[in-house]
Formats: C-alpha cells, structure tokens, sequence
C-alpha cells in the first residue's frame, strides 16, 4: 500500500548535493529529489525527457541557445536530446521526473554520474 510522502522531510534526511533521492516510482518513471548548489555537467538524455521543478531556492537551466530562469513552484521539461546543464547560485532543493533508466549525466562520465540502478531510495 502506498502512504503519502512528505517532500520537505525526505530532503530534511540528507545533506548531498547533486545525488538524487528516489522517493516515489510511477509507470516506470521516478520521482526524485535532489539537493544542489554550483554548476552541473554539459549533458543530455537521448531518449528521455526530464522534468525539473524548483521546491525551494532558484535554478538555471543553462541551454545551448537560451537560459531558462526557475524559482520555487516553477517547472521546465528538457526534452529529450536537448544539452542542458542547471546551475543554481545558492542551494536549491527541486523535484525531477524521469523515466527510471535515466542515467544522471547521460553518456557523459563525470564523478557527479550515478546509474540509474544505484540511486538511493529514501
């Protein structure tokens, strides 16, 4: 049976940043947080698109073509192949919705990179 989840408690519980917490799971599709600060790696998801939802602070999505500004309550899907990178100048609590078997950095190999397989469930 599944219970409800309370999303400032599952962040309260870890202190990581850029390591995506698994707190939910949906038609082959996770729901994730993750705590950041600083810039990401360059990278894409050839087949998968991403949904980034701010829940606390403000986000960049740095494009190739563009910068798209978020702050808490707003969201942006990266379609799939599309090169993005977020960066946020002050910690950042946010949401990310993608399917299951997103690798984090995409076939990019940083030390940011987690598989899809080794997330933490929390």
């Amino acid at each position: 049976m599944n219970e409800k989840v309370n999303l400032a408690a599952k962040l309260a519980c870890f202190d990581e940043t850029w390591s995506p917490k698994v707190v939910g799971e949906l038609n082959g599709q996770y729901v994730k947080v993750v705590k950041f600060v600083g810039e990401y790696v360059w990278h894409q998801h050839e087949t998968e698109d991403e949904l980034f939802l701010v829940l606390k602070g403000a986000m960049q999505l740095h494009l190739r073509d563009r910068v798209v500004d978020l702050r808490e309550g707003e969201f942006f899907i990266v379609e799939h192949g599309v090169e993005h990178k977020p960066v946020a100048k002050t910690m950042c609590h946010a949401l990310l919705f993608e399917p299951a078997t997103t690798r984090n950095t995409g076939e990019v190999e940083h030390e940011y990179t987690i598989e899809a397989e080794d997330l933490e469930h929390i």
